[in-house]
């Protein structure tokens, strides 16, 4: 499909609101596509969001639930994290896998590649399936209260279809896998 590659916002000044080591916010004086003048603000992620969805030979995986703190809830999800930039992110999913699961997996797939927030940050998702794993020990950061459920994926699959599960990458992951599955394409 075709699309305009310019810009059509003009940024007339801009100051960092907020700064620390995983994000910053960023209030701009723009001029918008309809020529008036107003303000954007822009969160930049510091990170890549990394997702595993780890799938067993018997099409069980593994959900991480825990309180999330921006959403005053709790949330069950696929093991998640940062990756640095810099970094393979494969490289950040393998850690992510074992801090939070005690997985090894010895097959890597790239499922998706998201922008998460579009309309105000600049956050990059890249979610993995792993395949072909091995249990050890988990290692969680000391900022996560992890409770680890193996759960058969039909099961999972219904839990986002009923608004169980909310959380984006973990949503995309399923539906993803369900279409895979249903193509007979997960290999």
């Amino acid at each position: 499909m075709q699309h305009p590659e310019e810009n059509p916002w003009q940024i007339n000044a801009e100051k960092v609101i907020y700064d620390n080591p995983w994000i910053n916010l960023t209030e701009y004086q723009v001029t918008n596509p309809s020529g008036n003048p107003g303000i954007y603000g822009k969160v930049h992620f510091k990170n890549i969001a990394i997702g595993v969805f780890p799938l067993d030979a018997e099409l069980n995986t593994y959900l991480v639930g825990q309180y999330r703190f921006a959403l005053n809830q709790y949330s069950w999800e696929m093991p998640e994290g940062g990756g640095a930039l810099g970094v393979d992110p494969v490289d950040s999913a393998k850690r992510e896998l074992l801090e939070e699961t005690g997985l090894k997996a010895q097959s890597w797939t790239e499922l998706l590649r998201m922008h998460l927030s579009n309309s105000v940050s600049d956050e990059l998702s890249i979610i993995y399936l792993a395949r072909d794993m091995q249990q050890f020990e988990a290692e969680p950061e000391d900022t996560e209260q992890l409770i680890v459920n193996k759960v058969p994926f039909e099961t999972v699959y219904k839990m986002v279809c009923k608004g169980e599960i909310t959380d984006s990458m973990t949503v995309a992951a399923v539906l993803k896998v369900k279409l895979l599955l249903l193509e007979n394409k997960l290999g």
